[in-house]
């Protein structure tokens, strides 16, 4: 899951925001003293934004040195994927550990604040720049023992199913599918028109895992999900196996690209972008991958389809909450917190929400994207958010889970033997 960073091009209004000094004598938060001279580098962490927006992380950076002429900025960046399991581990215990890194809230932030590399920002919650900007309900799952380890940035919905409405107006569907039955129904239909229904790039195994965890949410019910994740209960069920059994319904059928595990996400968007396949299904983020994509498509989104028999909340959303973290043993804290304090200025948040980013913090401007703010909408509406595998639960359980979703939607394995396989891989993790 990525989502998409993006700074501001008017020197001016930062300057006037900032409200920091290039001369600072100390480092107020850690009492490190720097001094009128000292140069040093402050690095911040994430996946790899792509070119154009690392293109406007860039001038966002020039702008930072100019008003601390003695601080250099230095942007980490590694594939998401890699960044999202060993690499962002691999860097904070590393030489030149990053002092700002891009983390979910949840068991992932949890697991840095264990391991000591999150910094306590309480108060610096309460500077100038970032004071009033947040309502307590967007620290969920950032606040241990009472303090706050994150400054968030998006709210981010990690999947939902785009559709090309150029190809659903021309197969005869007018409404997008409300119900599983009529999803299948629409699928058929757009098999019949000699399109793919749905395009993945499951090679990375996140992409149809995401997915698929939300659909089983959906047929057993949130609490039986977390449980298994947790696992304090088995995920080789009745319950769990039916759930998997609808995406073995979409392979057998013939309703996904054939390549969907031998391709990345990357390759299976582009079928999508290149109107070879009418559904797609990803996260908030699509949206400023089509705009450099696909910038004339019309498309649109539909919720997960109301499951048969559905135990859990049929009207869920699966999503997280994002944000950065201060590294605790950075010895430029408060220089870090005054780079985030930029990156959410009002005109910065502003483009970020242009550039399809569900942002927390209120923007200059307010949001005109029309899907974006759907998504917003229905993000903050929900009554039920579901938490992903991988951001929100051990990280080889989730893996475990995203590959017996591949086994059974490459067909592979039928779901009672991917759930069998699932037990057994995760079996020493209970020791």
């Amino acid at each position: 899951m990525k989502k998409v960073i993006i700074g501001l091009t008017i020197m001016t209004s930062i300057a006037a925001l900032t409200g920091c000094s290039g001369t600072s004598k100390s480092d107020t938060t850690t009492g490190v003293q720097t001094g009128d001279n000292e140069k040093f580098t402050i690095r911040l962490a994430d996946g790899s934004p792509g070119d154009e927006v690392l293109k406007v992380w860039n001038q966002v950076k020039d702008m930072y040195e100019k008003q601390h002429p003695n601080v250099t900025v230095e942007f980490v960046l590694q594939d998401p994927q890699l960044y999202q399991t060993m690499g962002l581990p691999s860097l904070l215990n590393g030489e030149n550990a990053p002092d700002i890194y891009f983390e979910w809230a949840g068991d992932r932030l949890k697991t840095r604040v264990n391991d000591g590399f999150a910094a306590d920002l309480t108060s610096a919650l309460e500077q100038d720049g970032l004071k009033g900007k947040f309502a307590e309900g967007n620290f969920v799952g950032m606040v241990y023992d009472g303090k706050k380890y994150m400054i968030p940035t998006d709210s981010q919905v990690t999947n939902v199913i785009w559709y090309n409405k150029k190809i659903f107006s021309e197969v005869g569907i007018q409404q997008p599918p409300a119900t599983w039955d009529e999803f299948m129904a629409d699928c058929a239909k757009i098999k019949a028109a000699k399109y793919i229904p749905i395009t993945t790039g499951n090679k990375d195994l996140w992409t149809a895992g995401n997915w698929n965890a939300h659909l089983i949410s959906r047929v057993v019910g949130e609490q039986a999900y977390a449980d298994a994740m947790q696992m304090k209960v088995p995920f080789n069920t009745p319950e769990f196996a039916k759930a998997m059994s609808y995406m073995k319904q979409i392979w057998d059928n013939q309703y996904i690209n054939e390549s969907v595990n031998g391709i990345n996400d990357d390759e299976g968007a582009a079928l999508f972008f290149n109107g070879k396949a009418a559904m797609y299904p990803s996260g908030g983020w699509f949206i400023s991958g089509a705009k450099d994509h696909a910038p004339d498509m019309d498309y649109d989104y539909f919720n997960m389809p109301n499951m048969p028999e559905g135990k859990g909340d049929q009207g869920s959303v699966i999503g997280v909450l994002e944000g950065y973290v201060v590294n605790k043993n950075s010895k430029h804290i408060q220089a870090a917190v005054d780079y985030l304090k930029l990156l959410e200025s009002p005109e910065v948040v502003s483009l970020l929400s242009k550039a399809g980013s569900s942002m927390i913090a209120p923007g200059a401007e307010p949001e005109t994207n029309p899907v974006s703010l759907k998504l917003k909408s229905m993000m903050e509406s929900t009554k039920t958010v579901v938490s992903p595998p991988d951001t929100g639960y051990n990280l080889e359980v989730a893996d475990a889970l995203n590959s017996a979703t591949a086994e059974v939607l490459g067909g592979v394995s039928t779901p009672e033997k991917a759930l069998e396989k699932l037990d057994t891989k995760i079996a020493p993790l209970k020791k």
